[in-house]
């Protein structure tokens, strides 16, 4: 990317690359640096029958978009069912994941952190790595 204003663009997340997660989760990340994003990453993930990812915590806030299925929200020891549609808002070190709840449907989510330079950090071990770091960037 050169120095020069960035134009926007269209993604075609069905074209995309998704990166295994582990846990029967898959994530394609959409908008980060790589196409001149500055302020904010984002991208979807798609969650199997079941599946869900570890607890964590961020460097900055999330918001997450439920696009498809039925989930449980986990948030700061609390679990919130949620429907495709609803969204949270999770402020920087609270820790969280969602679970698909269908056992026998998929689920989709769309993710934005408030960072390009978003981390994650696994609250089992306390390992932390770049977001993007995940995503082969």
């Amino acid at each position: 990317m050169t120095d020069a204003a960035p134009k926007g663009v269209v993604l075609h997340p069905g074209e995309m690359k998704a990166y295994e997660r582990g846990g029967g989760a898959r994530t394609i990340p959409l908008v980060g640096p790589r196409i001149g994003a500055r302020g904010f990453l984002n991208g979807m993930t798609i969650f199997g029958p079941g599946a869900a990812i570890p607890l964590h915590t961020h460097n900055c806030e999330e918001s997450v978009l439920l696009l498809e299925g039925n989930a449980i929200a986990e948030i700061d020891g609390e679990r919130h069912e949620i429907t495709a549609g609803d969204i949270s808002w999770i402020p920087e070190g609270v820790p969280h994941r969602f679970v698909n709840a269908s056992r026998t449907e998929g689920m989709k989510i769309l993710w934005t952190y408030a960072r390009v330079d978003a981390t994650r950090t696994l609250v089992e071990t306390g390992e932390t790595r770049p977001v993007l770091a995940e995503h082969g960037d």
